[in-house]
């Protein structure tokens, strides 16, 4: 894989970008910086190139010759195109100007400024949508990343590159943190470029990607914990594919604004109605059962930031376990890692808030259970099932709260790869690597009536 490519398709991940406390919404001189500061990080990460193009403009035209349905016409329907081309990849239209490209595509950097070709940004995983409305900072359930990377190159007349890892195997996962590995060990210390790969050990398997809402309540990020929330740096590791360290330096200063955008996003409210008696008995169950490891919520609210060793929480231990002692190392010895460098130890996972839970079906950190009601009743989940064929309510288990979803055989699964491996990424396999929905069982402790009473709570925050 070329350094530059990995750098751009990394510019996916972005994944826990960093920040710690929510800004001043009072009209103190702090509270105001803060406001500015995140307009700016609005501005930058949402109109602002920060890359080269990959792609030239003509490949998004002629993604649509490569998919298995015939594509309306880019010309005659530049709409009907548009709308098949976001189907097909899993974005979605962007609540921003974007020269009418989806959430998560953007007009590369050119010489002197200026937009040409096609480029990958952040919102690529983190801009999702919900009932039919896009969300900055929504985790995209929806990505088929794979599909977008090799297409739009294959579109572009060149060979999409191999990869030694998997990139995505189903809709919604990445792995970000594998083309992140990859990025560093193309870097020495000082970050300068080598031509050999260092032997890093990394073994990351894809994930879900979590909200960036989440951010403004956690002291420590990433699922693992490991890394200081107030680190700024550490998001930008995503453009070593293309930026020196004198460069990185430079835009230092507008990462920073962008963590002050990302700690003043909001989730989405839930928009049916609920039983507020219900929840008030399903705000006794959690307050007893689920506090103490994801904080508390309304006026007074905590969020006590707890890492849950391995042995406890019982979750697919591959993420955890796949970040080397080799790579946060190397990480911590380079610029990326001087003020705030990764914890060396290595605890588990990160309890995360649970801010819009009604909005980031699916659950647990590689996205292997379709709704709360299995996430809280393990015998329940389902060990291969589809994902959504869109984020409309249409596909919305308002009852159970997540994404409807089918229970599919070893035997369909096989065929559907064999016949369309597009429709096939639509499946989600919990046998693969890093995938398990094994562990957090302990919502099996309860009835099912204080099961259903705590989703409904849940669905209040």
């Amino acid at each position: 894989m070329r350094a530059r490519t990995a750098g751009l398709w990394v510019m996916v991940g972005m994944a826990g970008a960093a920040v710690v406390q929510a800004a001043d919404r009072d009209g103190s001189p702090r509270g105001a910086a803060d406001r500015a500061a995140a307009e700016r990080g609005r501005v930058a990460l949402t109109l602002t190139g920060f890359l080269k193009p990959e792609w030239s403009a003509a490949a998004y035209r002629r993604a649509g010759r490569l998919w298995d349905q015939p594509a309306p016409d880019p010309d005659r329907d530049p709409a009907g195109y548009a709308a098949a081309f976001r189907h097909h990849y899993g974005l979605h239209p962007a609540p921003y100007p974007n020269d009418g490209l989806p959430m998560g595509l953007r007009r590369g950097l050119g010489p002197g400024g200026t937009k040409t070709g096609l480029q990958l940004d952040c919102m690529l995983c983190h801009g999702g949508s919900i009932g039919g409305t896009s969300y900055v900072g929504l985790g995209n359930t929806q990505l088929d990343l794979k599909a977008v990377l090799h297409e739009l190159t294959i579109a572009d007349g060149r060979r999409a590159p191999p990869s030694t890892f998997v990139l995505s195997s189903s809709r919604g996962t990445n792995n970000a943190g594998m083309v992140a590995a990859a990025l560093l060990s193309l870097r020495n210390s000082d970050l300068s470029p080598r031509l050999f790969p260092l032997p890093l050990g990394v073994n990351l398997p894809e994930m879900d990607t979590p909200p960036w809402w989440h951010l403004k309540r956690k002291a420590t990020m990433y699922y693992d914990g490991r890394t200081d929330a107030r680190s700024v740096r550490t998001n930008m590791q995503f453009l070593l594919g293309e930026k020196s360290l004198e460069q990185l330096k430079a835009l230092e200063p507008v990462f920073r604004d962008v963590q002050a955008f990302l700690k003043s996003l909001e989730p989405p409210r839930y928009p049916f109605p609920i039983d507020t008696a219900q929840a008030a008995r399903g705000q006794a169950v959690f307050e007893r059962t689920c506090a103490r490891c994801h904080g508390t919520y309304g006026p007074g609210g905590t969020y006590p930031n707890k890492i849950i060793p391995l042995d406890v929480i019982g979750t697919d231990p591959a993420r955890s376990l796949g970040l080397s002692d080799r790579l946060v190392a190397h990480y911590n010895s380079t610029w990326l890692g001087a003020i705030h460098p990764v914890n060396t130890e290595r605890i588990g996972y990160q309890a995360p808030p649970l801010d819009g839970i009604w909005a980031t079906a699916p659950y647990l950190h590689n996205g292997s259970v379709p709704t709360l009601h299995a996430l809280l009743k393990s015998s329940s989940r389902p060990q291969r099932f589809t994902r959504p064929p869109s984020t409309d309510f249409a596909h919305y288990d308002t009852i159970h709260v997540g994404w409807k979803f089918r229970e599919v055989s070893a035997e369909e699964l096989a065929a559907t790869a064999q016949r369309s491996p597009f429709q096939a990424r639509f499946l989600v396999d919990t046998a693969r690597f890093g995938l398990s929905n094994r562990g957090h069982t302990f919502g099996d402790r309860l009835s099912e009536e204080q099961r259903m009473d705590l989703i409904e709570y849940l669905k209040t925050l």
